[in-house]
């Protein structure tokens, strides 16, 4: 398990199950835990969720990616 801060301080915590996940499901993302944490702790933009009040949503644009420049998002849920 990894554990993270976002920009209210706030420990994130990345279970194993989520990086497969995130790793497999959308293998752009695979070695791209440094771009994670980098949204939490400055985001561009935070979007709460308009169908579920626990869930925000990080947005933090990239340049460079394994794939082109884009946005990555995540997303938590409290």
């Amino acid at each position: 398990m990894i554990f993270f801060y976002d920009l209210n301080n706030r420990i994130i915590r990345l279970s194993e199950e989520r990086q497969n996940h995130i790793e497999n499901d959308h293998p752009e993302m695979s070695g791209q835990i440094d771009k994670i944490k980098e949204t939490l702790i400055n985001p561009d933009i935070i979007v709460l969720s308009k169908t579920d009040s626990s869930i925000e949503m990080f947005y933090k644009y990239f340049e460079i990616t394994p794939v082109t420049k884009k946005y990555i998002c995540i997303w938590l849920k409290f």
